[in-house]
């Protein structure tokens, strides 16, 4: 089988580097890293037409989309249209990712268990509705509509936090136009974990459970990030939780899709809380997460690689098996992040020990030398025996990555 992978982070090297031990795998455009494990061809994911010709002339079995821009663009309708297998939703299903609104929309129409929200396009509106809910005891997730790379949440303890981030949404426009529209949600407490989805014409599996942190310093302090590392397993997540969530939070998305006609073929991303004894469902997401990916497919013995295409087209999907290790990933970023931070900074990784799978995340060659091109630089993956082997390798790791700014939290998988 001959794959081609659409993206250039940490989340499409790690898909890379495990399709590859199954199939033949290109990636576009790729980066550093991933160069060093698969073929890369510099090609714009949002440049369709070259994309289809491109796999057209490689005799390309199935198209894997990593980043969700393109999926937003609608890269799988043109590319399904030349008949070209592809594992990603078309551009109706991908916005469920593209809108806050929207997807809690569709959760409230297909009963998910979410939190209590209203949409707005009017900050004055938005204003109004905050003090009513503050007044009635309640706080708030502020959250931009439209796509910001994972960072466009706010949560607001008090009225004037959430004013505050209402006016940075849409009158300061700190996301751009993601927060033209904005969706307040009654902010909800309990601890976090995310469950990947591979989903089909008729049936759908998912893979392991991880938990991720999204604060970008120690303690879940700081400003939220894309991610600073994850874990899996998850033992407080128990068996009957991910079947409760696949029942009341996968399963009724799919199907309202279906009813709806869309084509869904891909990965379906479930950020989930537990308030108490109650599961919410926080967002929905339509490709793999980053960096969930990177320590999902540490754990994943064979049989990735049928599976997505098997999704790709309307087969029954056989699970990929388990290796029966957990894994630890710690995110090396550039100081500031997720702030302002420089690029172009000199990388030293001549120290990494050789147990440990290192991703780029963001990185970049100038003149031979590997350089920062990122504020998320590396995840250092490691896997193990056991949760503590794993993080001990893996804090090892990030820990001999060497350019000048380099941080990473401390307390990832932390007991």
């Amino acid at each position: 089988m001959r794959i081609l992978v659409i993206g250039g982070g940490g989340r499409e090297h790690a898909l890379a580097w495990k399709l590859s031990q199954e199939a033949e795998v290109i990636c576009a455009p790729g980066n550093p890293g991933i160069a060093d494990d698969v073929e890369t061809v510099s090609l714009n994911p949002l440049d369709f037409p070259a994309v289809t010709e491109f796999a057209r002339q490689r005799e390309i079995d199935l198209v894997v989309v990593g980043p969700e821009d393109p999926l937003v663009a609608g890269i799988a309708d043109p590319l399904r249209s030349a008949g070209i297998a592809v594992y990603g939703p078309g551009k109706v299903g991908a916005q469920l990712e593209a809108s806050k609104a929207f997807s809690k929309e569709l959760m409230f129409e297909a009963d998910v268990p979410t939190a209590k929200f209203l949409s707005f396009h009017d900050p004055i509106e938005a204003k109004q509705y905050a003090r009513t809910r503050f007044a009635d005891g309640r706080e708030l997730a502020v959250k931009a509509s439209g796509n910001a790379l994972g960072k466009g949440v706010i949560l607001c303890s008090t009225e004037v936090e959430a004013e505050e981030a209402i006016d940075q949404m849409m009158v300061q426009k700190v996301f751009g136009d993601a927060g033209s529209v904005i969706v307040l949600e009654d902010r909800l407490r309990g601890p976090e974990f995310s469950l990947l989805t591979i989903v089909g014409d008729n049936e759908f599996v998912s893979l392991p459970v991880a938990q991720d942190y999204k604060r970008a310093l120690d303690g879940d302090q700081g400003l939220n990030t894309g991610g600073m590392g994850t874990y899996s397993p998850v033992d407080w997540v128990t068996p009957e939780m991910v079947l409760e969530a696949e029942r009341r939070v996968v399963a009724p998305m799919i199907r309202l899709m279906r009813e709806r006609g869309f084509v869904y073929r891909g990965t379906l991303f479930s950020g989930l809380m537990l308030d108490g004894d109650d599961l919410h469902c926080l967002e929905y997401n339509v490709r793999f997460g980053d960096p969930e990916t990177q320590t999902v497919m540490m754990r994943l013995g064979s049989g990735f690689a049928q599976a997505l295409h098997q999704a790709a087209t309307g087969r029954p999907i056989e699970p990929p098996t388990l290796n029966g290790l957990s894994a630890v990933t710690v995110v090396v970023a550039s100081g500031g992040y997720p702030g302002s931070y420089a690029k172009g900074v000199p990388v030293d990784l001549s120290a990494l020990p050789n147990d440990v799978k290192l991703f780029h995340a963001g990185t970049s060659l100038r003149d031979g030398q590997l350089v920062t091109n990122g504020g998320r630089v590396f995840g250092v993956s490691a896997a193990a025996p056991s949760i503590a082997e794993a993080r001990e390798r893996a804090y090892a790791g990030a820990r001999a990555v060497q350019f000048e700014g380099a941080f990473f939290r401390s307390d990832i998988a932390s007991a």
